[in-house]
């Protein structure tokens, strides 16, 4: 599944501040849970989601872009989180995500000082993994999600699954819960199906099971 935004100006460029600005205390707090529910929805998909941002992604839409599992852009994208400088700070999960993706060196920099950096500079920081030309970027995105749904699906979700997690867990219990997902796969049709047609010397022909 790829998330992506209607036409070519915007990924999502950001929230309504006209909106935004007269919340209570109690009311931006339910704004922000609701983002936060958003973004765990999308991690837990079993299936992959990449994002490919085809414009402006400044705030909530980078979050969501984060809450991807990883991101194309356009070469005309502008990207980051400039909610300091409206008197708040990212909400919707951006000061953790963020720091995962590109260490939290260069998150507090974005994060403190706001900037809006081009698609370039996101590549070389690895807030996104590839860049393409804006009539380019579906196709790209298409050609690596067309890859993945040709891998064995119990395996790739069982990947995801292991990264996530793990990604918050202390190193022994993070391996622990790959060797318990490595091991489970060996019970699946599509684990006999991968290597006996490896073995073949063909393509395999996965069914989920």
């Amino acid at each position: 599944m790829i998330l992506t935004g209607a036409g070519d100006q915007a990924f999502v460029a950001g929230a309504d501040i006209a909106a935004m600005s007269g919340l209570t205390v109690e009311e931006a707090r339910g704004f922000a849970e609701r983002g936060h529910r958003l973004g765990a929805v999308m991690e837990a998909l079993a299936a992959p989601v990449p994002a490919a941002i085809n414009g402006f992604a400044l705030g909530g839409g980078l979050e969501l872009a984060l809450a991807c599992d990883f991101a194309l852009a356009a070469t005309s994208a502008k990207l980051g989180l400039p909610e300091v400088g409206l008197g708040v700070i990212p909400g919707f999960g951006g000061t953790q995500r963020l720091a995962r993706r590109v260490g939290i060196g260069r998150a507090r920099e974005l994060v403190y000082t706001g900037n809006v950096i081009a698609a370039e500079q996101a590549l070389r920081i690895g807030l996104v993994n590839a860049v393409a030309a804006p009539p380019d970027l579906l196709p790209a995105a298409r050609a690596v999600a067309d890859k993945i749904a040709g891998r064995a699906p119990l395996a790739v979700a069982a990947a995801k699954r292991v990264m996530r997690e793990g990604a918050d867990l202390p190193l022994g219990q993070a391996l622990a819960l790959e060797l318990e997902q490595f091991a489970g796969l060996f019970a699946t049709t599509d684990q006999k199906e991968g290597m006996k047609a490896f073995l073949e010397k063909r393509s395999a022909r996965f069914e989920g099971r």
